[in-house]
């Protein structure tokens, strides 16, 4: 499991989870996923996680609407009729 906080990253053991949500780290399973927040966190993980919620359901409705650039391969725009 790891330990994250800000731009830090532990690998910790079960015995030292605690400790670690102590100072403030949010405690993730061996897949990414978030197991534990910290007791000390500003953002209530209910509240954290109905934004989230939000966002990913923005995101996707944006990614939808964005119509495809048409171009050639790699971004370039098509200048071929010049």
């Amino acid at each position: 499991m790891k330990a994250i906080k800000d731009n830090k990253v532990y690998t910790i053991s079960e015995a030292s989870k605690g400790e670690y949500l102590a100072r403030g780290f949010d405690i993730y399973d061996d897949r990414g996923e978030l197991t534990e927040r910290s007791p000390s966190a500003t953002v209530p993980a209910a509240k954290y996680d109905e934004l989230l919620a939000k966002y990913n359901a923005l995101a996707a409705e944006k990614t939808a609407e964005q119509p495809k650039k048409k171009g050639k391969a790699g971004g370039e725009p098509d200048v071929s009729d010049t």
